[in-house]
Order: structure tokens, then sequence, then C-alpha cells
């Protein structure tokens, strides 16, 4: 038995636990449990899970200042040019969505869902003539407008001969818009 040693395996001297956690240690943990239970049971509810059959709709941030509008046939309401709801307009019928990125990024800061726009492009060899693609093409939505890391894209209704020029065209080449009053 070595002499100066205190606690370890070899003493008779009691180990000292920790004292007890304090109030504030098991309010902290107590409020993690609950969150990721919660967590679990949102990630995990059945998806026809849902509100009560009489429960109040959620309150809106602003009453609507004039009539309401009508909604189409298949219930959603009409989109209005220019309007930002929060997400992307329908794919008109007889169109299809085309993304494109744009040479200029900071183009995007003037372009919303509903716009129209003229689609340009300057093919990366030959002579430096823009080539008219889309005229008044309807923007479907703009994503990663504020994202510098250039993943910016416009989301464009073209009609297919349209969407046929734009995704054919050359590796390199530059796209960019007029926007349409």
């Amino acid at each position: 038995m070595g002499f100066g040693r205190t606690v370890g395996e070899r003493s008779l001297r009691p180990v000292r636990w920790p004292g007890r956690p304090g109030a504030g240690p098991l309010l902290r943990a107590g409020l993690v449990a609950t969150l990721l239970g919660l967590a679990a049971v949102v990630l995990y509810a059945p998806p026809g899970c849902g509100p009560a059959p009489g429960a109040a709709p959620a309150p809106t941030t602003s009453a609507p200042t004039g009539p309401a509008p009508a909604s189409s046939p298949d219930g959603a309401p009409p989109a209005v040019a220019g309007e930002r709801n929060g997400g992307a307009l329908p794919l008109p019928g007889g169109t299809v969505g085309v993304p494109v990125r744009l040479a200029e990024p900071a183009a995007l800061a003037v372009v919303r869902p509903g716009s129209r726009v003229d689609l340009l492009a300057l093919p990366a060899a030959g002579p430096a003539t823009t080539v008219l693609l889309a005229s008044r093409a309807l923007v479907l939505d703009v994503v990663g407008a504020g994202d510098l890391d250039g993943s910016s894209a416009l989301y464009l209704a073209l009609a297919p001969p349209q969407a046929e020029r734009v995704v054919g065209q050359p590796e390199g080449s530059r796209f960019a818009v007029i926007v349409r009053g």
C-alpha cells in the first residue's frame, strides 16, 4: 500500500458522491424530455390527424379590405399577379415548368410570382447576340432570391416548344429576363 494516496481503489476512505442536482438542471432536463416527446408525437402522427371538427380556424394577421375573391373550380383561391402569398403559383394547363438560373441573380429582386417576363439567352459560343427564347412567360416562383451562393432561380411556365428551346441551349449559355408590366 503506497503512502500519499487519499482516495482510490485501495483506500478505506469513503468516496464522496456529488450532491443532488438543483432545480435548474432538473427543469432543463424535464423541458428537453417534454419537447423530444412532442416532436416524436408530431413526426409519427397519422396523416389524417387534424384539428377537432368543432375547432375554430387559426386567426389571420390582417382583415380583408374588399370583397372576397371568387375561388377557382378546384376550390383554390385565385392568384393575383405580383402577390407573394408564401408559395408558388399553380402550373397553367398546356404549359410545362422550367427552372432557369439567371446570369445576374440581382434581377430576381424585382420579379415576383405572377409577373410576366421575356426570357433571353446569350449563347456561350458564336456571336454576342441575344436570342429571345420566350415572350411573356409566367413566373411561377422565385427560388432563393436572397441567396448569394448561385442557387437562385426562376421557375417559369412555358409552352412545350419554348421549353425545348430553353433546355436545348448549349452549355455555358447565360440567361436574362426583361420584366413586363
